[in-house]
């Protein structure tokens, strides 16, 4: 049930219960929160500011508490070989399900670019060796050269559905690890929608995160021309982008986040689940140990091949 605030602050406020009178306190970054005696939902409708404007979109939980967590503890414990033993032991802490704020960026890219484009091509090259026999003899082989070009030109293309994090408890890099999310199911905001779920408020400014969007907009583009290029290769790609027709909406996002604890002495490692199909995210602390002996293997193997070759030459 919407309560209404008179205005936007950055301190905690308290909200009444609506359906049994319980005096609740609600985080300055929330949006929504559920009574603990009564399990009433409780949305907050602040007035939209610069800073908060309201979500346009919301993409709706698909994946329960259950199978994301399910998900998570298989994803422990299967991290990569150098994964410190005690974290793929631990057992993950549900930290909430929310509704995380993010922008959706779109615009128009114009570039000019230029590079050197490599083509390849054949010729039968003959040279002199020693045989078997210790003899000099004459063959032929197969080469393949590059011929190499200038080329310059432009490439307009439309660039959608770039999503940057609006919240400073996820950084840009753990949200693009539970990417992507199925934009086809973005629903319009309604507060009857995030009703019995936690729900953030933006934390970072809209001008920070169109410079994240506009940011790996251009990157986006670059790897678009690196794709683009003819030929067989290409050296010193050079490009200048122009974003234009730009579009940025605030939608909020399912995403499922738990807390690791795997040592007293360490942080707990955050791990996210996109509620909607369930893709996993992390950072997993690695074992110097483990890291410290793959490389004393590696040396000896190395040095052993080393002596066999020595031997061999003798």
């Amino acid at each position: 049930m919407p309560t209404d605030l008179a205005q936007s602050t950055s301190q905690p406020q308290q909200i009444t219960c609506q359906s049994c009178g319980a005096k609740l306190v609600l985080g300055a970054n929330m949006r929504s929160a559920l009574c603990p005696y009564c399990a009433s939902p409780s949305i907050v409708s602040r007035p939209p500011s610069t800073d908060r404007p309201n979500p346009a979109f919301l993409v709706g939980f698909v994946v329960d508490h259950d199978h994301a967590t399910k998900t998570v503890r298989k994803w422990i414990a299967g991290s990569h070989m150098f994964a410190r033993s005690d974290f793929k032991a631990a057992v993950p802490e549900l930290t909430r399900g929310v509704y995380l704020p993010a922008y959706l960026y779109g615009a128009v890219a114009h570039t000019d670019y230029a590079a050197d484009i490599g083509e390849n091509y054949t010729e039968t090259e003959t040279y002199t060796t020693t045989d078997a026999n210790g003899k000099r003899v004459t063959r032929t082989r197969i080469v393949t050269k590059t011929e190499w070009r200038s080329l310059r030109g432009n490439h307009s293309c439309y660039v959608v559905d770039v999503i940057v994090t609006a919240s400073k408890g996820v950084t840009n890099t753990a949200l693009d690890a539970i990417e992507p999310f199925d934009l086809r199911s973005l629903r319009r905001y309604s507060d009857s929608l995030i009703a019995g779920w936690l729900a953030e408020e933006p934390s970072r400014s809209p001008h920070e995160c169109f410079q994240l969007a506009h940011d790996e907009t251009v990157e986006q583009v670059r790897s678009m021309l690196s794709r683009f290029m003819p030929g067989d290769s290409y050296s010193n790609l050079q490009h200048r982008v122009e974003l234009s027709q730009e579009v940025i909406d605030l939608v909020l996002l399912p995403v499922w986040s738990y807390a690791v604890r795997y040592a007293d002495d360490r942080p707990p490692v955050q791990i996210l689940v996109n509620g909607q199909t369930g893709r996993v995210g992390g950072k997993v602390p690695v074992s110097a140990t483990k890291v410290t002996i793959a490389v004393v293997i590696g040396l000896i193997l190395i040095g052993g091949l080393l002596l066999l070759m020595a031997g061999a030459s003798q």
